[in-house]
């Protein structure tokens, strides 16, 4: 339970950023109805120098009240989830998720505007389910199980099932989650090891094992009498 406190602290930012985040994206589309602001060619235009900027500026983009809904509570839950259990990786993750993510995009996708956060989304979800499956610690392969149970469903829109929604930004978010849960390594808690997992494991010397003889069965050794020093002497 120590190891755990040290490992997963929670403190006020693991909610307050992903909040005002998700606050900023509402601000950003409220200015966008308030003052009639076009802000599309902000986004990512693949193959194109000028869409590059969409890179940094399509996550704050949205074309309808739904879109930014269905996208505010998955960045929530899944911000919470990354700064509580990856604190110390959760900088990069976001830093050069986001980048890899547009860049991804840009690269690969169709000739047309990218916008929203859906890509990022996709990059938080693929990094905590692949890096709590390669860490091998039962906390963190439990928050896999739990993701895979709440988002399993965006899987199916990782292919072009609808011609208005960017599959190329979902599939970028998801392989760039990937490969950030294989590149990034530092200071994650390690897998538990019992003592019969180590090398230098004796069984012949566990006081346990002493118990059964060679045909199974259990021993009961009798109890130590305590020693009486009057005796003794």
């Amino acid at each position: 339970m120590i190891k755990d406190q040290q490992n997963f602290r929670f403190a006020p930012t693991t909610i307050l950023y992903p909040f005002f985040f998700v606050l900023s994206l509402w601000l950003v589309y409220w200015a966008q109805i308030r003052f009639g602001y076009d802000l599309i060619n902000y986004g990512i235009l693949p193959r194109k120098i000028s869409g590059l900027r969409g890179i940094l500026c399509s996550p704050f983009l949205h074309g309808s009240v739904k879109h930014l809904y269905n996208n505010s509570f998955p960045l929530l839950i899944l911000g919470c989830i990354l700064l509580y259990f990856y604190e110390k990786q959760s900088t990069k993750v976001i830093i050069y998720g986001t980048l890899l993510t547009g860049f991804l995009t840009w690269l690969t996708g169709r000739e047309a505007y990218h916008i929203g956060a859906s890509g990022i989304i996709y990059m938080l979800t693929s990094f905590i389910f692949f890096k709590g499956i390669f860490t091998r610690y039962y906390r963190l392969i439990a928050l896999s199980l739990l993701v895979v149970f709440l988002y399993g469903g965006l899987l199916w829109y990782l292919f072009p099932i609808d011609n208005e929604i960017s599959w190329e930004g979902h599939l970028s978010g998801f392989i760039s989650g990937f490969i950030l849960a294989v590149l990034i390594r530092d200071n994650l808690p390690k897998p538990v090891r019992y003592s019969w997992e180590k090398e230098d494991y004796d069984e012949n010397a566990d006081p346990f094992l002493k118990h059964f003889d060679q045909n199974g069965n259990f021993i009961e050794f009798p109890e130590e009498e305590p020693r009486d020093p009057e005796k003794e002497k």
